[in-house]
């Protein structure tokens, strides 16, 4: 989701008349915590998202772990009826995708536009991101290498005394410690002492072999997806049920591998967000400063007006690829209270028509602004 160089987790947002200059990015230091504590004339501001990732993965018996096999997709017939994403006739399409001989990625990845049913995630996931290969006939084979891959770089990497480590890996190695536990705090099963664990070794390894980058506080919020996708096809039923007692440790550590793995895919396409500085994100957020003001200029404008600088609440929402935006509301607000309603987006209770509009905005715009710069000027 940079030796604990980051975003600072806590803030001091003041109004100013001025704009601000880009922010200094310094270690967060230990003792930090993720809440808003009220100042007089300023406003503490969390520096971390940590997204609700906590939707029903299958209510059905998940696939066998073994991804060389489409043979034991579950019936059509059996998946729960009213889910957009599992119609009998995308579950047919989907599973004839599956069933070739060699996957065509960009069939696969047209019909995973509108969503992946909950129990094929794990298989189209690996193929999308690039770390299962198209061809079936090879892939277990690939797999079981790079799992092992990832075995071997725990035990050079993490299963070792700190007197074998630098001093700044040991830093970074506590900031990782102290974080997991913040990680999707209000979800039972990420406070787990063995999943925290888990997150640990994908993070530290991760960071590790990615010295340009390091450990960013924000990454770990990434990690949190492929966990529960890949848990999903060892633990059956909803989250709230899962133990990984339940797991073996050749399950465990499987999991951790191919999070490990589709975390590195996923990243590499972004590496300029993690490294020092984060110059990638602060593109970013200069890019939406200026759609939002081609878009929306009455918001934009009262944005300004305010004191309130992009930088200060989508920064956050980068390091941790989520966005969104309401216009209506946000015009009625002070400084302070779009602060606390822009760091505290009301997604909890969202479900796919929700998501699917965000998806559908999203694809418009880009497909207007992304190509055609001069839009912007005008």
């Amino acid at each position: 989701m940079l030796k604990g160089r980051s975003f600072p987790g806590k803030v001091m947002l003041t109004r100013r008349s001025e704009p601000i200059s880009p922010p200094e990015y310094s270690p967060r230091s230990e003792n930090d915590h993720y809440e808003y504590e009220q100042n007089e004339g300023s406003q503490e501001v969390e520096g971390q998202a940590s997204g609700n990732t906590t939707d029903n993965i299958s209510s059905k018996k998940p696939i066998s772990p073994s991804t060389s096999s489409v043979n034991s997709l579950p019936d059509a017939q059996g998946l729960v009826s009213g889910a957009r994403a599992t119609d009998s006739a995308r579950i047919t399409k989907f599973t004839n995708e599956l069933s070739r001989p060699a996957v065509i990625l960009d069939k696969l990845r047209e019909l995973s536009w509108s969503g992946v049913p909950p129990y094929m995630r794990p298989n189209i996931w690996r193929l999308l991101l690039g770390y299962a290969p198209p061809n079936a006939d090879r892939r277990e084979g690939v797999l079981t290498r790079k799992r092992l891959e990832y075995v071997e770089c725990v035990s050079q990497y993490y299963d070792i005394p700190d007197t074998e480590r630098s001093d700044e890996e040991i830093t970074m190695l506590r900031q990782i410690a102290v974080d997991c536990p913040r990680t999707v705090p209000d979800v039972t099963f990420f406070q787990d002492p063995q999943i925290q664990k888990s997150l640990e070794r994908i993070l530290y390894t991760w960071a590790i072999r990615h010295p340009a980058s390091g450990y960013v506080q924000g990454i770990n919020d990434l990690v949190t997806p492929f966990l529960i996708v890949f848990l999903s096809e060892h633990l059956e039923g909803n989250m709230d049920t899962w133990s990984m007692e339940n797991l073996s440790l050749q399950d465990v550590s499987n999991i951790e591998a191919d999070c490990y793995w589709c975390l590195s895919k996923f990243l590499d396409g972004m590496q300029d967000h993690y490294t020092f500085a984060q110059p990638g994100i602060q593109r970013l957020v200069f890019r939406l400063k200026e759609l939002v003001h081609r878009i929306d200029e009455p918001l934009s404008k009262h944005i300004e007006e305010q004191g309130l600088e992009f930088l200060q609440f989508a920064f956050r929402w980068f390091n941790c690829l989520l966005i969104r935006e309401w216009s209506e509301k946000l015009q009625k607000l002070d400084f302070q209270e779009m602060v606390m309603f822009l760091q505290h987006l009301p997604t909890r209770n969202w479900a796919h028509h929700e998501l699917e509009m965000v998806l559908s905005r999203a694809y418009m715009w880009h497909t207007m602004f992304k190509s055609s710069p001069s839009h912007l000027a005008n």
